[in-house]
């Protein structure tokens, strides 16, 4: 593992083991180190749960046959994409590294920035940031959704939150998957030019509307998009309902997601995997919940 993140470090020209043992919290709150030090974490939880660490590349494990369903939040679509063997894991870091860059130069152009909501009846909360001028970001389900736009417009909105309704500033850098991105999007494309997505192999939901996405160029344009479109997880969540999921892996680093589904997805099981430790039971939930008889499974 220490010569493929080393080979990840040249891909996005960052030195991703130094930012995820040593750096301080300020030096990887950056935009442009903290996106990709998330995906190449969440592929090497991956690699590792899925049994191969030596697997070459292009390629994640063959192991990820044996999972259900695929997805991502926000920038952990590039994760899932890797996974589902959409793009090869270089490839997801490539542009995951662009998007990071492009999205803190976007950022910088506008004082703008995200305040979630916690609680509140959901469409009085959307008609608020509406009015507001703002965009719901983030609908997470479970009572949250993430408003964003200018600073002056969350100044406002916080001066008139909407009825039963709890707003929390987020630490971020600007009004993520909202129209002020729109630099990184093309920046982005721009760079997409030229690979060649596979056809997912797993089912791979989108953060665009929860669709189950059977082509892969459609999920890289998505993937691309999706930087200055709102991000629907409530409506993956929805799909995973529907797909009858009875248990959810949330890779490193992980919590957030998991805590959202105690409430949106009621007595499935939940493993957020934090540490090395948590692996060996991530693996055994897979053999546990996946499709596959489990002697197919030990075979993967």
């Amino acid at each position: 593992m220490a010569a493929k993140f080393a080979a990840w470090s040249e891909v996005v020209g960052l030195d991703l083991v130094r930012y995820g043992t040593t750096a301080d919290a300020e030096e990887i709150r950056d935009t442009a180190v903290a996106q990709p030090l998330l995906v190449s974490a969440g592929l090497a939880a991956a690699e590792a749960m899925l049994g191969a660490l030596c697997a070459p590349e292009p390629a994640l494990p063959a192991g990820r046959a044996h999972v259900d369903a695929v997805a991502g939040h926000s920038v952990g679509e590039f994760t899932a994409a890797a996974i589902a063997g959409v793009l090869s894991p270089k490839e997801a870091l490539s542009l995951v590294a662009e998007r990071g860059r492009g999205m803190a130069d976007a950022a910088a152009l506008t004082q703008t920035g995200m305040t979630a909501v916690l609680g509140g009846d959901g469409e009085k909360v959307l008609a608020a940031i509406a009015a507001a001028g703002l965009t719901p970001a983030n609908n997470n389900g479970a009572g949250q959704i993430v408003a964003a736009g200018t600073t002056e417009q969350l100044a406002s909105f916080a001066e008139n939150p909407p009825e039963r309704a709890r707003l929390r500033p987020l630490s971020v850098a600007g009004a993520f998957h909202t129209e002020h991105m729109a630099p990184a999007t093309e920046r982005v494309r721009r760079a997409a030019q030229g690979l060649r997505p596979s056809d997912p192999d797993v089912r791979l939901l989108s953060n665009a509307d929860g669709a189950v996405v059977e082509s892969g160029p459609e999920y890289l344009e998505r993937l691309i998009s999706q930087i200055s479109s709102p991000v629907r997880w409530d409506a993956c969540t929805r799909t995973m309902a529907d797909l009858g999921v009875t248990a959810l892996i949330e890779l490193t680093p992980a919590g957030t997601l998991t805590g959202l589904a105690k409430r949106a997805l009621r007595g499935i099981e939940l493993l957020a995997v934090k540490t090395p430790d948590d692996l060996e039971r991530a693996g055994a939930l897979i053999k546990e919940h996946a499709g596959l008889p489990a002697s197919s499974q030990q075979e993967g």
